[in-house]
């Protein structure tokens, strides 16, 4: 069923999507943009456009639509599989690629193609079939994916006892100092925006350990390995602009002057579980994409 939305206009002449946006920041512009478009933000009872002019006192009212349920469909679409048997499944997955389908990326994800190089048995899980763990769209990287129950439960408790390894490779803005550290601070939903994550009191225990691999001073970028004692969303972004060092290339997280790329220049570079039939210990490494090599080579040309 849809669901109405009201709000009462505090201030003259602001554009309504943009009132709308800070009025109810857990949906995009573009959303309520579409939802104005398509007659479902009424004004005192009346139609409007984007571009109107609210003025104080006006009573808005928005009738959100009933989201349609998602459904992943196979797309032949390539995928990098550095390792696969009966259980599980490790892909490199590119820059760019969503992992599982969402609303606004409900096809040409990372599910969408597994689903047309294999099956998955006996999981039920229609959106995200297989998916223990994932990375961010723009994060280039290792990720193990079950291809049954019994995989999917002993991933998951390996992920639960912090007894898999995951290493990730950053590029980041500034000096990092210390040649090693850790990063203990807890994240939640950005009060403010509601889009994002940040360092909040009450947000779930998260923690990171970093090494510094190479400083370049003449450029102010830092080359780091980062180790993940647990996984939140946006974790290592949101640590590392909390320590001052965010992420070159993150569009979310980071300054709006820095290198150009296709995104953060995070990557998910070591992999390394227990296999959940047999129990042998599998370990992968993934080399860093060309942007990200060609990158650095150019810091240390500098350097």
């Amino acid at each position: 069923m849809s669901k109405k939305l009201s709000y009462t206009v505090t201030e003259n002449g602001g554009r309504l999507d943009k009132v709308l946006s800070a009025a109810f920041p857990e949906f995009t512009r573009s959303k309520i943009q579409n939802w104005i478009k398509n007659d479902a933000v009424m004004a005192n009872d009346q139609p409007i456009k984007a571009n109107y002019k609210v003025k104080l006192g006006d009573q808005i009212t928005i009738t959100v639509p009933e989201p349609k349920p998602l459904t992943a469909q196979p797309e032949n679409i390539p995928l990098t599989i550095v390792y696969e048997d009966d259980d599980v499944i490790v892909v490199n997955k590119p820059q760019g690629m969503v992992v599982h389908p969402s609303v606004g990326h409900e096809a040409h994800t990372l599910v969408n193609a597994l689903l047309y190089h294999t099956t998955f048995s006996d999981i039920n899980d229609q959106i995200r079939p297989g998916i223990v763990h994932r990375i961010d769209k723009d994060t280039s990287g290792l990720l193990m994916v079950a291809k049954n129950e019994l995989a999917m439960q002993s991933l998951s408790a390996q992920l639960k006892a912090k007894t898999n390894e995951r290493v990730y490779l950053a590029l980041v803005h500034g000096i990092v100092k210390a040649d090693k550290g850790t990063i203990d601070a807890p994240i939640g939903r950005d009060p403010k925006n509601r889009q994002r994550q940040a360092i909040v009191a009450d947000g779930r225990h998260a923690v990171t350990h970093f090494e510094v691999l190479q400083r370049f001073y003449n450029s102010n970028f830092t080359f780091i390995k980062c180790i993940l004692e647990t996984g939140r969303t946006h974790q290592i972004r949101v640590h590392l602009r909390y320590i001052g060092h965010p992420i070159a290339g993150d569009p979310v997280y980071g300054p709006k002057k820095t290198l150009a790329g296709n995104g953060q220049f995070l990557h998910a570079a070591v992999l390394g579980f227990t296999q959940p039939r047999t129990g042998e210990v599998l370990h992968f490494e993934a080399p860093l994409p060309p942007i990200f090599e060609k990158t650095l080579a150019q810091l240390q040309k500098n350097n």
